[in-house]
């Protein structure tokens, strides 16, 4: 069973940047992937950015070279910088550990951008 903790979300103006942080424990050996995903009030989940034990990364269309992710040596943690933030990155941010054969969510962050 892997748990995720995040951390980093809150309030920030339009044009301002956030860092959010996902750590995971208990069985993250093997090949795995680490990501963020998130979800607006009458929205679907969508991604946001992935990377995975191998250090393949993909990025979600919306990101436009705004966001970087990142993973620690270690490989237990995964980083989301995101910068020039609008109103609509407004979000629950949803970490996620997926294993070969498991997923794991954890409880989401609030990222709220202001105009």
């Amino acid at each position: 069973q892997v748990q995720l903790v995040e951390s980093g979300g809150g309030l920030v103006q339009a044009g301002g940047s956030l860092t959010l942080s996902c750590e995971a424990s208990g069985g993250t050996s093997g090949f795995n992937q680490m990501g963020w995903y998130r979800q607006s009030p009458g929205k679907e989940r969508e991604l946001v950015a992935t990377v995975t034990s191998a250090r393949t990364i993909v990025y979600g269309d919306f990101t436009k070279g705004r966001f970087l992710i990142s993973r620690n040596s270690a490989g237990n943690a995964v980083y989301l910088q995101m910068n020039d933030l609008t109103p609509g990155d407004t979000a629950v941010y949803y970490c996620r550990f997926r294993s070969t054969t498991d997923a794991y969510w954890g409880r989401g962050t609030q990222v709220t951008v202001s105009s």
